[in-house]
């Protein structure tokens, strides 16, 4: 899955520019999902059929022809809401310290760059040039290199790739250094996907799953070397 971050501080005019960009996407033939992290949770009228039904229950969840939603309470992490997700790109309004995808920034100057960590910035929006970010205006332009650009990576942190982490992968393939094609997790050779979505195993578990797996096979009759195709619908 593509995804790109917008991320900058308040009254910054990230969330604008989340929409905008959404809609930039959209227009290139894209499907889109548009994600909000907020630190302050959000706001329910009062007297709603959501806000009367959160003072009821534990969670709450709707559906009717013109859309659905699930509403859990407390922060459940960004990995737990991805299997929901079926667009062809995310588009997340805010998630400053996530490192798990490229982000476009909004800053109006170094300093305010510096704290919104440029080395996993694409493009800057505004009209100051940061040290080794192109900024622009152009949301037609920001949408094309976030299609083009954007990336999602586990957040597993599991180090198959030699990296630290996930951000210092990330930080690499923002510069051009690694590819999406270096997450072990996403690329060994073990592959499950889940609704079309690829589901991330660290080494270890991939180890512990292929080896079970194979040695199950080898029980069987029939069973020999070569690769083994295992579908299950």
């Amino acid at each position: 899955m593509r995804a790109i971050a917008v991320v900058g501080y308040k009254k910054s005019g990230k969330t604008t520019l989340a929409m905008e960009l959404a809609q930039a996407l959209k227009a290139q033939g894209l499907t889109v999902t548009l994600v909000k992290h907020s630190h302050h949770g959000f706001d329910e009228k009062p007297d709603t059929d959501t806000a009367r039904f959160r003072e009821s229950a534990d969670m709450v969840m709707g559906f009717s022809p013109g859309g659905s939603f699930v509403s859990w309470p407390g922060e459940r992490p960004l990995s737990d809401l991805i299997p929901l997700v079926s667009t062809d790109i995310l588009v997340l309004e805010g998630g400053k310290t996530l490192g798990v995808m490229p982000r476009i920034i909004i800053a109006p100057d170094e300093a305010t760059a510096a704290d919104l960590d440029p080395e996993l910035a694409l493009a800057a929006y505004g009209d100051v040039a940061l040290e080794g970010v192109m900024a622009t205006r152009d949301i037609s332009g920001l949408a094309r290199i976030a299609a083009n650009g954007g990336f999602l990576l586990p957040g597993l942190d599991c180090g198959g790739c030699g990296r630290e982490n996930c951000r210092a992968l990330a930080v690499q393939i923002v510069a051009g250094e690694a590819s999406e094609a270096d997450c072990v997790a996403m690329n060994g050779e073990l592959k499950i996907n889940i609704n079309g979505q690829p589901l991330a195993l660290n080494p270890f578990i991939e180890r512990m799953l292929r080896g079970g797996i194979l040695g199950m096979l080898r029980e069987l009759k029939g069973f020999g070397p070569g690769p083994v195709d295992i579908h299950l619908g």
